[in-house]
């Protein structure tokens, strides 16, 4: 049986889980900029842009920080 090391194995996994959880996060950002570019001149549409810039925002966090391998800390 091949023995792979630990820490191949931990880089190997995150480039997996960037592979496939960027290009959603790529496809949800190109999904909402024509909201982004056209709500600021909406009546109310600023409140909108925000919560949606947090989302993305919260989205992308959430996906560093889960990508995190803790075991090194």
């Amino acid at each position: 049986m091949l023995a792979i090391p630990p820490r191949v194995l931990v880089a190997t996994q995150r480039t997996a889980i960037f592979a496939l959880v960027a290009p959603v996060l790529l496809l949800i950002t190109m999904a909402a900029l024509p909201a982004l570019a056209i709500l600021p001149f909406v009546h109310g549409g600023t409140d909108r842009v925000v919560t949606l810039l947090r989302a993305h925002s919260s989205y992308a966090r959430t996906l560093l920080t889960g990508s995190r391998n803790t075991s090194e800390r």
